[in-house]
């Protein structure tokens, strides 16, 4: 239930108390939880160069850092941390547990990193930029949040807003779970949306002067050059709409080291629940969706159907298999982007 994991308060609640102005600890948030990948399949996917992960060992008042992928990991006794981000897109249970915080738009979410960390390991006092529900796993760490402090236990859950500098450190071999959202930066996005629109065709004249005279001050900018990158570059526009495809394409397309695997339909579309994968990221706007930095409009009387697929990120095959949807579902599946799954 919601209300159990967010302390008994709804997420609108949570939303408007909590959620970018002040942290929230919750004891219990998960009664029981006894996390859901163990150490060994952690560092398997450590190992592996389709996933991102990190070592950080503690020395004195330095933390070391390395970048994966790992081979034959050793295990330090205490001041050590293995860190593997983006775990829900490889573990379906990991996946499960962020879908319970989709009370925040998909856009906004990002992924869950898993951390197993030594007494003593930790990352260091730092500041993140986004927010995120640090779920603890089996284990105990202490946290401190500018003046305060927590001790969580399995199951215990601390949401911290962005900018609230922050340290945790392990008491014992522990798992954590980290739940993050997105929050692109406006230079991000602008550099981002310039390469957008330079792909559908800004201009590309060359600036030409066969007037030229010789220069009486050769440092001058010449004011013909002026005038030219004016021109062409008020040619540059835009619409609301062309801005809501670039953000669409922009915030479901695949990290560069995410890898889709093929694979053939064993099952009939019709007879068969569809389920996105858990490296796809699906969202829409009106009839216009985007899967995995894709655009694609579809009929209004169809777009329901991709939407309840895109929202709940499963739907019946029956509902899926009409004409052009059929198609366009079985396309992704033998791209590895959903599976078909038994009912």
């Amino acid at each position: 239930m919601q209300s159990r994991l967010l302390g008994g308060l709804t997420p609108r609640t949570f939303l408007r108390r909590h959620w970018q102005k002040r942290p929230l600890f919750v004891r219990g948030a998960l009664p029981q939880f006894t996390g859901l990948i163990g150490k060994g399949a952690l560092a398997a996917l450590a190992a592996r160069d389709d996933v991102e992960s990190r070592i950080v060992v503690r020395r004195g008042n330095r933390w070391e850092t390395a970048h994966g992928p790992f081979a034959g990991i050793q295990v330090k006794p205490s001041n050590w941390t293995l860190l593997v981000s983006g775990v829900n897109m490889h573990v379906a249970a990991v996946d499960a547990l962020l879908r319970r915080f989709q009370f925040i738009p998909q856009a906004r979410l990002d992924d869950v990193m898993v951390s197993f960390a030594t007494p003593g390991g930790g990352v260091g006092p730092h500041v993140d930029s986004y927010d995120v529900f640090l779920l603890q796993g089996p284990g105990r760490r202490r946290w401190r949040v500018g003046t305060r402090q927590y001790l969580t236990q399995p199951g215990d859950l601390l949401y911290l807003p962005p900018g609230l500098r922050h340290d945790g450190v392990a008491l014992e071999p522990c798992f954590t779970y980290s739940v993050g959202f997105r929050a692109p930066r406006g230079a991000e996005l602008g550099a981002a949306f310039l390469d957008w629109l330079h792909e559908r065709g800004l201009p590309e004249a060359a600036y030409r002067d066969p007037r030229l005279a010789p220069a009486r001050h050769p440092g001058l900018l010449p004011g013909e050059m002026v005038e030219f990158a004016f021109r062409s570059l008020r040619r540059i526009s835009w619409s609301r709409s062309d801005v809501a495809a670039f953000l669409g394409e922009y915030l479901t397309l695949p990290k560069p080291h995410v890898v889709f695997r093929p694979e053939r339909a064993r099952r009939r579309l019709e007879r068969s629940m569809v389920r996105l994968d858990g490296k796809t990221q699906l969202l829409y706007s009106g009839r216009r969706f985007f899967m995995n930095g894709e655009t694609l409009d579809v009929p209004g009387r169809l777009a329901p159907r991709l939407a309840e697929l895109a929202d709940r990120r499963a739907a019946s095959g029956a509902a899926l298999a009409v004409a052009p949807l059929a198609g366009l579902i079985c396309g992704w599946q033998r791209l590895g982007y959903l599976h078909f799954e038994r009912p």
